[in-house]
C-alpha cells in the first residue's frame, strides 16, 4: 500500500521559533524517515517553503533550507501546516496570498490537508474549515473561533478528523495526530510499532482531553505502568476495574481517579481502547478467524467484536482484515491473548 506524498508547509523558514520547529520536526519525525521494515514504501516527504528564499538569515530563531516551493503544495497528496508565525495569530497579520490559495488547490485536486496547532488559522483562511469542527492549542482557540466564525472549534479535544481535513492542538496532540494518520493509511500495526520507537503511547483518542488534573501526580506514579501493562498481557481474561485496582494494590476509587487522571479515560473506556487495539494487531498479523480474534482480544463473541469494531474503527472486521492485514504472520501469534 502506498501511503504517498506529503508536504509539510513552512510558512515561516527564515526566522523561526521553538513551538515551530518542534511541530515541524514531528512531522518530519512521523512521515520522513523511511521504516522499511514496517512499511515499504514510505511517504514520500517534501519540505516547502511558503516564503521566497532570503539572504538575510535569521533574526531570533531558526532557519530552514529547502528546494520545494508553494507549488509543490499543490501535487501532494497530504499537506500538514505545522504552524503560522505568531504575528498571524496575535497580531492578525496576514498570510502570503499565494500560499492559501495553494491550499485551497491542492485540496481541491484531492489532497487530505491537516493542520498541527496554529496551522488551523492557515486551513481556516483558506475557508477549509467552514461548517467543520476543528482543533487548536487551547490558548488559541478564542482568537480563532472570533476571527472565523463559521468554524466549529473545539478547544477540549487532542485532535478531530474530519474526512480530508484533519486539525490538532499544540504540541505533542500534533504527534497523535500525525500517528492517528499513519494508523488510517498503513494499519494499527504499523502505527503502534512507529509510535513504539518514537518512545509515545500508540493510540490516544482525538476526543482525549488536552487538559491533565495536575492535582494526581502521575509522571512519578510507579503504581499505574505495571498494572496496565498487565491488563494488556491478559485482554483475553475478564477485566474489572476492581480486579485491575487489586492488582495495582489501591482502592477501586484512588485507582480509577489516577488512571482517568494519566489517560483522560475511564478505566472500562481506556480497558476497551486496549481489546480493539489488540484486535487490530491480530486481524493484520494472523489469519485467525474473527471469532478467536473476538475471543483473544477479550470482547465475547464476534457478534460483540464487529459492534464495537464497526462503532470505533469505522469499519467492519473483515473489512480491515482485507485493508491491513497483510501475508499472516505465524498463526499463533499472541493466541493466548498476551503481548
Amino acid at each position: 500500500m502506498n501511503p504517498g506524498s506529503v508536504a509539510i508547509a513552512l510558512v515561516n523558514d527564515t526566522d523561526m521559533q521553538v513551538c515551530e520547529i518542534y511541530e515541524t520536526a514531528i512531522a518530519y519525525a512521523v512521515f520522513g524517515d523511511p521504516q522499511p521494515d514496517l512499511a515499504d514504501p514510505w511517504y514520500d516527504l517534501r519540505v516547502c517553503s511558503v516564503t521566497p528564499p532570503s539572504a538575510a538569515g535569521p533574526a531570533r530563531g531558526f532557519s530552514v533550507r529547502t528546494s520545494h516551493g508553494v507549488e509543490d503544495l499543490v501535487t501532494a497528496d497530504t499537506v500538514i501546516v505545522p504552524s503560522v508565525p505568531d504575528a498571524v495569530v496575535n497580531q492578525g497579520a496576514s498570510l502570503p496570498a499565494e500560499f492559501v490559495d495553494a491550499l485551497r488547490r491542492a485540496y481541491d485536486a484531492g489532497a487530505r490537508v491537516v493542520s498541527l496547532c496554529t496551522g488551523a488559522f492557515a486551513l481556516a483562511e483558506a475557508g477549509l474549515l467552514n461548517g467543520r469542527r476543528a482543533a487548536a492549542h487551547w490558548l488559541n482557540t478564542a482568537d480563532l473561533a472570533k476571527r472565523y466564525p463559521e468554524v466549529e472549534v473545539d478547544d477540549s479535544v487532542l485532535y478531530v478528523d474530519e474526512g480530508r481535513v484533519l486539525t490538532s492542538a499544540g504540541m505533542t496532540a500534533g504527534l497523535d495526530l500525525c500517528l492517528h494518520i499513519v494508523r488510517h493509511d498503513l494499519g494499527a500495526h504499523v502505527a503502534n510499532q512507529l509510535a513504539r520507537r518514537l518512545v509515545v503511547s500508540g493510540h490516544r483518542p482525538g476526543g482525549q482531553s488536552q487538559f491533565v488534573d495536575l492535582s494526581v501526580p502521575v509522571t512519578d506514579d510507579d503504581s499505574l505502568a505495571p498494572v496496565m501493562d498487565w491488563a494488556a498481557r491478559h485482554l483475553d481474561q475478564p477485566l474489572t476495574v476492581d480486579g485491575m485496582a487489586k492488582q495495582a494494590g489501591m482502592s477501586t476509587r484512588t485507582f480509577f481517579r489516577r488512571l482517568q487522571a494519566a489517560t483522560g479515560m475511564t478505566p472500562l473506556k481506556w480497558l476497551l481502547n486496549q481489546r480493539l487495539a489488540h484486535a487490530q494487531t491480530l486481524l493484520e498479523t494472523t489469519d485467525l478467524p474473527i471469532e478467536r480474534v473476538s475471543e483473544f482480544s477479550g470482547l465475547g463473541t464476534a457478534a460483540n467484536l464487529r459492534r464495537h469494531f464497526t462503532l470505533h474503527v469505522g469499519v467492519t472486521p473483515t473489512d480491515y482484515r482485507h485493508s491491513f492485514g497483510g501475508a499472516p504472520a505465524r498463526r499463533n501469534v499472541l493466541a493466548d491473548g498476551r503481548r
